[in-house]
């Protein structure tokens, strides 16, 4: 227990860290003393010498808003996995699993087909990942009570349907414009981060995150079971509407700019449930600072080994299968 708690301050500076490392990993290689300058030379009570325009736009412009945002998507896909593993209490649970990423996905390739303008992209793919989860939501009310278990063969029935609907719109798209930007979105980039899409993107992923912050007690609660919750005078019905609307609103926040990015939902919750088990109100910000950690330092990795830019969803994957059959192997199915 002690251990535990001495990991928790290194856990929640890690993202700070990561940011901090980002800004010195890439293949334009910069010193530490010319970050260090660029860092310093805005603020009006430190000196610093001349500092080279290049460093400046690699380091402001390019990789300080990609690793902010970064943060954002992965700590809220992280919080969104943790919060739907507890709330329907299945391991195998991800941020995904009411139709999200398939609604976005599908919202997102209808906008490529029909518009040219990127702002069209963001905003049909945040409302299908929304209506995607509305739509498992009222299947799941189906017999006028909505349990965890309708609620997710929910999720699965309309992720299905939106995974056939994104299939079509790539049958239908040009081959040499349409079909290329639709399958590189698919796989998940923060190639298009910029300030501006963090302050707007930002603000559904910080909302969610908050409200399943203050919903983590109740989480506790409903993790025991239906009956239990209701024996203790949880309202059932309002208590899940809330958690799996915060959860949606942190995951179409982040999946409608980062496009699908598969794993960090799942793995990442179960990190951090080795590390301080399987309490919410304490899982929850761990699973969010390591998510964001996890996602920076992939990122990271993503743009620096090649001389192109690896989609973030071929690294996670790479990444987080593997870790998740070592995961598996650690915990051998304890504290479920």
């Amino acid at each position: 227990m002690r251990i535990r708690r001495l990991l928790y301050p290194f856990i929640f500076l890690s993202p700070i860290l990561c940011i901090l490392l980002s800004l010195y990993w890439g293949r334009y290689p910069i010193t530490f003393a010319e970050v260090t300058a660029v860092l310093l030379h805005r603020l009006p009570f430190i000196r610093t010498p001349a500092v080279n325009e290049t460093h400046i736009a690699v380091v402001e412009i390019i990789r300080l808003p990609r690793a902010l945002f970064g943060a954002l998507v992965g700590g809220a896909l992280s919080i969104s996995g943790a919060a739907f593993q507890g709330l329907f209490r299945n391991p195998l649970v991800s941020s995904g699993m009411l139709g999200v990423s398939s609604g976005a996905g599908f919202g997102a390739a209808l906008a490529i087909l029909l518009f040219t303008q990127k702002s069209f992209l963001y905003i049909f793919a945040f409302t299908f990942g929304f209506a995607a989860v509305a739509a498992a939501y009222l299947i799941g009310r189906i017999y006028r009570t909505t349990t965890s278990i309708t609620l997710v063969l929910g999720g699965i029935v309309v992720g299905s349907i939106f995974a056939a609907l994104t299939s079509f719109a790539k049958f239908v798209a040009d081959p040499y414009n349409q079909l290329p930007t639709i399958v590189f979105w698919l796989m998940g980039s923060l190639a298009s981060a910029q300030r501006s899409q963090i302050l707007i993107a930002g603000i559904p992923m910080m909302i969610g995150s908050a409200g399943l912050m203050l919903m983590r007690w109740r989480i506790n609660i409903l993790s025991m079971g239906e009956r239990e919750s209701q024996a203790l005078g949880v309202n059932l019905q309002l208590s899940q509407l809330l958690i799996v609307f915060f959860a949606t609103l942190a995951t179409a926040g982040a999946v409608s700019i980062a496009g699908v990015i598969g794993w960090v939902g799942l793995v990442v919750p179960h990190m951090g449930r080795m590390i301080v088990g399987s309490d919410n109100r304490v899982l929850l910000p761990v699973s969010f600072s390591l998510g964001a950690s996890f996602l920076i330092l992939v990122d990271s990795l993503a743009r620096s080994i090649t001389g192109g830019e690896i989609p973030l969803g071929v690294l996670t994957a790479l990444v987080g299968g593997p870790f998740f059959i070592y995961l598996l192997k650690q915990t051998r199915a304890r504290g479920w």
